[in-house]
This record gives structure tokens, C-alpha cells and sequence, in this order.
């Protein structure tokens, strides 16, 4: 069940869960470091690390529904602000981030996004 902080809606693991596979379902983006990605990932989901994002921020689609994931959830709601900062209206945290995440995993660098409409396709 979905709660709010700051503003952002905090996406809870049964949520994120719902959200994976399914194509209608906001864009999920890790944000964590390329090596905390690489040890263990949520698979099919790609990786914008946190520092990066200024330079995504004028190619990110504002229309378009966004869950961020880091270790935590401290970053991704970081990134969720900032995102919400800059006139996105649909971002979300997904709350605990990796550490709550008891679903299916992946290791090495499936997705690193070099060219932000990778997103979209």
C-alpha cells in the first residue's frame, strides 16, 4: 500500500513486484553506483546512476511515470525530488529499496543507460 513522503509516493516490494513485467507500468530506474548494480539488480531494470542524472534531466520524457530503486530508498527519493523539483509529476520511491527487495536478481551490467530513449523503447 502506497504512503507518501515529501511529497513522493513511496512504491512498497508487492507494488514494485506488480510493476516489473508489466509494460503499462511507470519506467523503474536503479540509481545506485555502477558496482552496487553490477553485484545485484532487479532484472530488466536499468541503471542511471544517481550523480548522472543532471544530465539526463532535459532528455527524460515528463509525461511519462518514473520508480526510482537504490539501496535503501534514500537515494531514489533524492532522485525523486529532484525529478519532482524540475516539473516531472509522476515519480515515485520504491520504499527499502534493495535491502527490502525479496524478489528475483541478477548480477552484472545488464542495462546501463547511455542514451536516455533507450527508456522508451
Amino acid at each position: 500500500m502506497s504512503n507518501e513522503l515529501d511529497g513522493i509516493i513511496q512504491v512498497d516490494t508487492d507494488e514494485l513486484k506488480g510493476m516489473v513485467n508489466d509494460s503499462a507500468s511507470p519506467i523503474l530506474i536503479d540509481v545506485r553506483e555502477i558496482e552496487e548494480y553490477e553485484e545485484s539488480h532487479i532484472p530488466g531494470v536499468p541503471l542511471i546512476p544517481m550523480q548522472t542524472f543532471p544530465a539526463h534531466l532535459e532528455k527524460l520524457d515528463k509525461s511519462k511515470s518514473y520508480v526510482f530503486i537504490c539501496r535503501s530508498g534514500a537515494r531514489s527519493q533524492n532522485v525523486a525530488l529532484y525529478l519532482k523539483n524540475n516539473g516531472f509529476n509522476d515519480v515515485r520511491n520504491y520504499y527499502g529499496g534493495m535491502l527490502s527487495w525479496d524478489g528475483d536478481r541478477q548480477d552484472g551490467l545488464e542495462w546501463m543507460v547511455e542514451n536516455t530513449q533507450e527508456l522508451y523503447r
